[in-house]
């Protein structure tokens, strides 16, 4: 069967955004993604072309340049790049970096970075994650110190999702080692021209292959006090948790669009592939798999839905947050591995889109918070 994909946080408006967002999909990120796959950046023309069609931080308020809408106009840019597995242009780090500056920055801050984001002039990172500290932001070695023009950030950064495209990067330093999570603060550094900071080379990931992951270099890099988020010292380990229901929802949606679209490549793939004289979707064994995928999918769209509303609403909180990013990440990895196999051989060829999921999805249950750390999350609200 065909799933029905409307959402229960849609109406007529959204249902017609939506029908933008996929013109532009098709029309500029889809013949350009083979492409982007192989050079392992989308370039920044991309970008540009999403600020002009106005899907870039679409929940931002218009007198910052937004288009003034909330977080269903961003889940159904997301929803329609995962169901394609158009992963290379990472729209959702680039609003997260946003909704830093917007929750917590100046007025100045606001000012002179929110419209060049949303006009996509300036490509959004955060660099939290370095080579020896994973989860445990505490564990941070990059350091900022005081100096009479404002600051000098000094360290490394790793795995740094639009790092290469980075216009406008969050750094998280320690600016008091003996303060714990106290002593972080997150600064704000323009890339182009900026002395001291320099990208190294993009990674080479098992998927993700469009999008730019790259190591970040702070070589005594020279920023004045007012690209101190917000303005006020220690404040970055707060900043960064209460932007979290927000950053592990998108991956809960997008996880189960990838699922949604892995159903229907599967479900079309095998009514039309034949062996030992029938359609493969004859066979009890491919009936009984995409039952199984077909409810769980069904399900997981009436959580994911509520979440999404609660969030609109600002009732959203961390651990139901987390646990849509864990059911979502989780229930991906099962969805898509059983469409591989459903797709034999010709599952393992990158030329299909299901192939590309499988390497996709497994990064869903790492970043944003691991697996693991999302059960300890959850099983502290309990």
């Amino acid at each position: 069967m065909t799933l029905n994909t409307q959402r229960s946080w849609s109406d007529p408006d959204l249902d017609l955004y939506r029908d933008t967002v996929v013109r532009f999909i098709d029309e500029h990120m889809v013949p350009e993604d083979e492409a982007a796959r192989h050079r392992g950046h989308v370039g920044h023309d991309i970008w540009r072309k999403a600020g002009e069609f106005g899907l870039l931080c679409s929940d931002v308020p218009e007198q910052w340049g937004g288009a003034g809408g909330d977080f269903r106009h961003e889940a159904v840019f997301y929803e329609e790049m995962a169901r394609r597995s158009l992963t290379g242009m990472n729209a959702s780090v680039h609003t997260i970096v946003a909704h830093y500056i917007l929750n917590h920055g100046t007025e100045d801050q606001k000012q002179r970075y929110l419209p060049r984001m949303i006009t996509g002039e300036l490509v959004g990172a955060i660099a939290m994650t370095e080579p020896g500290t994973g989860s445990d932001l505490q564990g941070i070695k990059t350091k900022a110190e005081r100096t009479s023009a404002g600051w000098v950030i000094s360290g490394s950064k790793t795995f740094i999702s639009n790092g290469f495209l980075a216009g406008i990067v969050l750094v998280v330093a320690k600016t008091d080692p003996t303060q714990g999570a106290k002593g972080m603060s997150i600064f704000i550094v323009e890339t182009k021209d900026c002395a001291g900071f320099r990208v190294g080379r993009l990674l080479d990931k098992m998927g993700l292959k469009a999008q730019d992951t790259s190591e970040l270099f702070f070589d005594d890099v020279v920023v004045t006090q007012e690209q101190l988020l917000g303005g006020q010292v220690g404040q970055g380990f707060y900043q960064i948790m209460a932007d979290l229901p927000y950053e592990r929802l998108i991956i809960g949606v997008t996880a189960l669009a990838a699922m949604e679209g892995s159903y229907e490549a599967t479900l079309e793939y095998v009514k039309d592939r034949k062996a030992f004289g029938k359609s493969v979707a004859d066979f009890q064994n491919t009936k009984f798999k995409l039952a199984e995928i077909a409810t769980e999918i069904k399900v997981g769209r009436a959580f994911i839905d509520r979440c999404v509303i609660d969030l609109v609403e600002g009732k959203l909180d961390t651990a139901t947050a987390s646990m849509a990013k864990l059911w979502g990440s989780e229930a991906q990895g099962r969805v898509v591995d059983e469409c591989v196999q459903l797709f034999g051989g010709y599952g393992y060829m990158n030329e299909y889109l299901i192939a590309r999921m499988y390497t996709d999805a497994r990064i869903q249950r790492i970043y944003g918070g691991t697996s693991e750390i999302m059960k300890e999350v959850i099983w502290r609200s309990l």
